[in-house]
């Protein structure tokens, strides 16, 4: 049996218009329609596959406000067992290396964890480091960003691509993993997975609950800091040429005035 946490967000929708807080420069949530950030669909994905084949237990852990429970539910839908929810207004503005901190102290009170699957990134940050300070934090192997997860006995065995190459990796158990788009293809949550997920428990936790100072956390204590943002400026028309026997140099000289050759 093979006991697995996932880790998993709730981020504004890719596809809706986002925008900073004027008073932190913080990314402002209620701007935008919440949803689970895909690649979390296939952190669950891949648990689930997991399960399948061991058996053993899947756990959500997500930290984030009380709206974060719709993201929470759609991943108990698609099959996850259970979740635990940090939950605590000082959490807010919290920076990559708070957000580890916490979700390593969270992930110590899940009793029997063999591992850990994230996404490679959250779409709202685009940092990719939580999963290797989460390794440091709790001591454990990282193999991140995979395209291919396997686990047999107590070793777990993935692929990475990169540029120079595919390369197989190993890390006993336990560890965290962190998989990229290629992974799998998440399942859709069916109608009795829905109303299944209404019964699912879900447990609440404080920064109080997890043994972590409130100073810890949140955007006054985080160690980088916004000072200021602009908005993009809005897309200005592009440049037409009329090629009148002489376009290639029109546009040529347009290259060059931009720097571009």
């Amino acid at each position: 049996m093979t006991n697995v946490v996932v880790l998993i967000k709730q981020v504004p929708d890719t596809w809706s218009e986002r925008k900073l807080r004027e008073d932190d420069y913080t990314l402002d949530r209620d701007a935008a329609d919440p949803v689970l950030d895909e690649i979390n669909e296939r952190a669950v994905e891949e648990a689930l596959l997991i399960k399948e084949k061991h058996g053993g237990e899947v756990t959500v852990l997500c930290a984030g406000p009380d709206r974060a429970t719709d993201a929470i539910r759609k991943a108990l839908s698609m099959g996850a067992d259970k979740a635990i929810h940090v939950n605590d207004e000082s959490l807010h503005g919290s920076d990559a290396i708070q957000t580890a901190y916490v979700l390593a102290a969270a992930l110590g009170t899940v009793e029997g964890t063999e591992i850990v699957i994230t996404g490679n990134e959250a779409t709202d940050g685009r940092v990719g480091s939580i999963p290797a300070m989460i390794s440091y934090y709790l001591g454990i192997p990282q193999l991140t960003h995979l395209r291919k997860l396997d686990i047999e006995g107590d070793k777990a065995t993935g692929e990475r691509e990169t540029d120079e190459g595919v390369f197989t990796l190993e890390a006993s158990l336990p560890a965290i993993v962190s998989v990229n788009e290629k992974i799998n293809e998440p399942r859709f949550p069916s109608f009795k997975g829905i109303m299944a997920a209404k019964k699912k428990p879900i447990e609440t936790l404080s920064l109080a609950d997890l043994g972590v100072e409130a100073d810890v956390a949140g955007v006054a204590n985080a160690a980088t800091t916004v000072t200021g943002a602009t908005p993009k400026p809005p897309r200005a028309a592009g440049e037409k040429v009329a090629d009148e026997g002489d376009g290639g140099n029109a546009v040529a000289k347009y290259l060059i005035g931009q720097k571009i050759i």
